[in-house]
């Protein structure tokens, strides 16, 4: 029984370890690959342009 325990415990810190490396690992791609956005650049919105228009 205590053997099983301590199977689960391992495994389980594993997991917990694996997904904190895929966390880091998106995290650090979406900073890396982030655009830039400097002051004055038009924002784009893109809609379909068949959409109704409600205004």
């Amino acid at each position: 029984m205590k053997r099983n325990l301590t199977r689960i415990g391992t495994i389980g810190i594993y997991v917990v370890g694996t997904l904190a490396i895929i966390y880091l690992a998106l995290y650090a791609y979406a900073v890396f690959t982030r655009r830039e956005f400097t002051p004055g650049d038009p924002i784009r919105i893109f809609r379909n342009p068949e959409a109704p228009s409600y205004s």
